[in-house]
């Protein structure tokens, strides 16, 4: 009887230490997982409704890739003397803008199916284009764009303040013209290294100035270009060096309004 009474309560406190241990066992554990390698690439993320038809580079077609083209500038290489010399010109024309044509062309013959579709339809839907091509489409696709752009928003007659429809829109928007040609400067000055300043209509109908690097497009957000300025070297360098700046001022010597007026036209229909 003794000998029980002593041995209870031994036997309560191993009970319970095999209660407590069995409930700790019970509980969920944490296992540490193992980092994983993403190897698979980034896709661009674009904000561009797919579904957009609307012509960018020219207003009455679609930019064909079938194949790319270089267009011909539609004056001669000296008629823009006021703010960018000729050999600019024909260096910018016939050597960068090609460049990018032959590019585009030579990344859509590995994938024929592509080509028929327009440059603007790949820029706004880039993901769909082939890993192995698309940065390179990406850039020399919207080499092409801006710059099949840029040709037409400058004339040997431009350089008046806007008149019409896109003088009063910029009026509302920006409060006057100066002030607007004052943030339009501003926002191609501070491009860090290459790119373009734009006047876009935004996917809310509203005009905006932004900034794009190196030759992406405002389609891959969804906007649509009205105007935009070069900042890359190459569009100002040989007469102003590095005086992007005073470059950017004379530009407003070569704007055509006439133009741009039918870009914001065309901005606002819908798709």
């Amino acid at each position: 009887m003794m000998k029980s009474f002593f041995l209870r309560p031994i036997i309560w406190f191993f009970t319970g230490i095999l209660l407590v241990s069995t409930l700790f066992a019970c509980q969920p554990q944490q296992v540490a997982e193992t980092p994983t390698t993403n190897t698979t690439a980034t896709p661009i993320q674009t904000t561009a409704p797919v579904t957009d038809t609307r012509p960018i580079a020219f207003l009455d077609r679609q930019l064909s890739a079938n194949p790319a083209q270089l267009p011909p500038l539609p004056y001669p290489y000296n008629a823009l003397e006021k703010a960018i010399d000729a050999e600019t010109m024909k260096l910018h024309h016939d050597r960068h803008h090609a460049t990018y044509v032959e590019n585009l062309n030579n990344a859509l013959n590995q994938y024929p199916q592509l080509q028929d579709r327009s440059v603007e339809a790949l820029l706004r839907d880039l993901n769909s284009v082939p890993e192995d091509i698309r940065t390179t489409v990406r850039n020399n696709g919207g080499g092409h764009l801006n710059h099949t752009i840029f040709w037409q928003i400058m004339s040997p007659q431009g350089g008046v303040e806007p008149t019409g429809e896109i003088a009063q829109e910029i009026n509302q928007t920006f409060g006057s013209f100066e002030e607007f040609r004052k943030q339009f400067n501003e926002a191609g000055g501070d491009r860090f290294g290459s790119g373009w300043v734009w006047l876009v209509r935004n996917p809310q109908g509203q005009l905006q100035i932004t900034s794009t690097p190196n030759q992406d497009s405002p389609i891959t957000e969804g906007s649509y270009p009205i105007m935009g300025n070069d900042v890359w070297e190459h569009a100002y360098y040989l007469r102003y060096q590095n005086r992007r700046a005073e470059y950017l001022n004379n530009w407003w010597n070569v704007v055509n309004w006439q133009e741009i007026n039918r870009r914001a036209q065309a901005s606002r229909q819908q798709s």
